[in-house]
């Protein structure tokens, strides 16, 4: 188990170099493992109307994906140092939000798990069933054991961190009138894809005239881009993803001209072992660039997307 984990050390060290006129950082709660104790630390940004257009970021999900947590981290970092000189950002602020947690499973990146320390996969976690089509068998959740991956838990009764995403986003996010939100998953295939709802169906997506508007806008906006765009459905489904418990709950209780699209980024990995066979013998190597210039490349690589989904948040026309 890591001790002292080298991703809050450097969330820490965020809280100290932001504005805190524009910045509010807090600890929503600590995850105990016997004597240890780590925290899920949440950064807002910009304005505090909740009804302002809100971008959010969340990434460490799964402990062994330690990637999505340093982008958001690193995005986070250029922000703070943009803001101390540059004004038309202050400005686009006093009217916009980002809202984030950049580690939501911290125990899980301590023991270096793909689970909570409890052995609850988070993202099966939630109460939601998958129907049967294209349902692989255990990867799509399961309530065997805890020692076998994947494992869903009691989505009766979510784990900690589950619910203190759930109730984040519902305070942080659900009240604006747009939102986007991305998770950062690493792990699945050569290309990185930008994935929107469901998992847990291939039935259409109810928003999915939104979903195109914004396709069509970021290729254009975005012409060369590396994303494949598609439902995350098209690869398998999974019960218990918190994504869609959070999209079918916004649904149900929404105003009419309130929109909520929930995005996940999953950076294909094995094009980071592709290129260093070695890393297959780690397990932090099946998910994580470990070869230097890789990772710088990889904190690059997604700020353009990052930027732009910010922008279509504040400038909603793609929505009509």
């Amino acid at each position: 188990m890591i001790k002292n984990l080298p991703e809050i050390k450097a969330l820490r060290n965020l809280s100290h170099v932001a504005d805190p006129e524009i910045v509010r950082f807090q600890e929503l709660t600590r995850i105990n493992i016997k004597h240890r104790s780590y925290p899920i630390i949440s950064f807002e940004i910009g304005c505090t109307e909740l009804d302002a257009p809100v971008l959010g970021l969340f990434g460490g999900v799964h402990g062994l994906e330690r990637v999505g947590t340093h982008v958001i981290t690193s995005y986070l970092q250029s922000l703070f140092k943009q803001m101390k000189w540059d004004d038309d950002l202050r400005t686009l602020l006093k009217t916009s939000r980002i809202v984030s947690i950049p580690l939501i499973n911290p125990g899980g990146m301590a023991k270096r798990w793909r689970s909570n320390p409890n052995g609850v996969d988070l993202m099966r976690n939630a109460p939601v069933e998958a129907e049967k089509k294209n349902l692989p068998f255990l990867l799509s959740g399961h309530q065997y054991s805890n020692k076998i991956p994947w494992y869903r838990g009691n989505p009766n009764k979510m784990e900690t961190e589950s619910q203190i995403l759930i109730d984040y986003v519902k305070e942080k996010v659900f009240p604006a009138a747009t939102a986007l939100t991305v998770d950062f998953h690493s792990g699945f295939g050569l290309k990185d894809r930008f994935w929107y709802p469901y998992a847990k169906t291939t039935d259409q997506f109810p928003n999915i005239k939104e979903v195109q508007s914004l396709k069509d806008l970021m290729d254009e906006t975005l012409p060369h881009h590396i994303y494949k765009v598609e439902p995350q459905s098209l690869n398998y489904t999974t019960h218990g993803d918190i994504w869609d418990y959070l999209y079918d709950d916004h649904r149900l209780h929404k105003k009419s001209d309130q929109l909520f699209l929930p995005w996940t980024l999953e950076m294909g990995s094995w094009n980071w072992v592709k290129k260093n066979p070695k890393q297959i013998f780690s397990a932090s190597g099946l998910f994580n660039p470990i070869i230097e210039h890789r990772h710088d490349r990889t904190m690059r690589r997604h700020k353009a997307l990052i930027d732009f989904l910010f922008s279509a948040t504040r400038n909603s026309h793609w929505r009509n």
